[in-house]
């Protein structure tokens, strides 16, 4: 009787999966349109890194985190006229990003066009028009009801930038995100466990492959569509494995079904070694999320009506961080 080394069949079933997802990601890149600006934005991700990565505090040099907001389209068009949306209002990455800079962290913001903007929280919906008003002379002055929300909007906004510690990256569609995506990471693969990724953008699952799109908008007095959609490759593993190994790295799993949201974090820990999910419940995200990680799960709660819980959890992930950091130097 032949005996077969399981763990040996394992091995050889991940390498082959690794090896497939490496080629539907090499083909992802090599069919999606080129991305504008892509040397602009090279420049100003080089630039940032180069930066910040020369600052060093008590616990060394400053770290940067990615984080990355906000919902992706996927164009049914090459012109785009209809699209797939992603549902995200960008809430969770415009807050943390403003609570991770306040943990001393440098933070490249990679949004949707026109989703939430960190220290915009406490404007209203329609700025421009609320907060302003017209005085009789022409001159344009604060509303003095908005006055405070205006003033440590620019406050907080200006110290990020003028200081060079928050670099602002927008994108619409899938393809726009995974190119700078995979530009920022590979920008910051010098960076080793100083970096970190926060991975808070609600990406497409599938989409519609570039080369097989209509050029022109579809036209509907054709009848009924039919449309089958690729999936998107598996990019966190590329990330990890490839792009910048040796990050710290947090992504996130939404659910509707509190049945299948702690199985589905604990697959996408192991699958894609990530150090950190963070489990949230459509309903209740606002109010709980979960943090699951190697050493188990934690719910972590806002404190109170007024507060965020995007506070508590970032303390918590600054604090593995830098135990993940202390490991590898180590």
């Amino acid at each position: 009787m032949d005996v077969v080394n399981n763990s040996d069949t394992m091995d050889n079933n991940l390498d082959t999966v690794d090896e497939t997802t490496s080629v539907q990601v090499k083909s992802f890149f090599e069919t999606a349109p080129i991305l504008k600006d892509a040397n602009s934005i090279t420049g100003k991700v080089t630039r940032f890194i180069d930066q910040n990565s020369s600052i060093s505090g008590n616990e060394g040099p400053r770290r940067v985190v990615c984080v990355t907001s906000g919902g992706t389209t996927v164009p049914l068009e090459q012109r785009c006229v209809r699209y797939i949306d992603n549902f995200s209002s960008g809430h969770r990455g415009a807050t943390s990003t403003e609570y991770f800079l306040k943990a001393g962290y440098s933070v490249i913001f990679l949004y949707r066009r026109g989703t939430c903007q960190p220290y915009c929280r406490s404007l209203p919906d329609d700025p421009l028009l609320e907060c302003f008003k017209l005085t009789g002379d022409s001159r344009i002055e604060v509303r003095e009801s908005h006055s405070e929300a205006v003033k440590s909007t620019l406050s907080g906004h200006h110290a990020a930038v003028s200081g060079g510690f928050l670099l602002k990256l927008p994108f619409t569609t899938i393809f726009e995100y995974l190119q700078i995506l995979r530009l920022i990471a590979t920008s910051m693969k010098n960076l080793g466990p100083n970096a970190m990724f926060y991975l808070a953008a609600a990406v497409s699952d599938f989409y519609v492959p570039w080369e097989s799109m209509a050029v022109h908008k579809i036209q509907s007095a054709s009848g009924p569509l039919d449309m089958r959609l690729a999936q998107v490759p598996k990019m966190l593993s590329v990330l990890r494995k490839e792009w910048a190994p040796t990050a710290f790295c947090v992504s996130f799993k939404l659910e509707t079904d509190t049945d299948i949201l702690l199985e589905k974090a604990g697959t996408a820990l192991k699958r894609y070694k990530m150090h950190a999910v963070v489990a949230n419940e459509l309903s209740t995200r606002k109010e709980v999320v979960i943090l699951v990680t190697n050493s188990g799960k934690v719910s972590v709660h806002r404190e109170n009506d007024r507060s965020d819980v995007e506070s508590p959890l970032i303390k918590q992930l600054v604090e593995k961080h830098s135990s993940y950091i202390k490991e590898i130097n180590a």
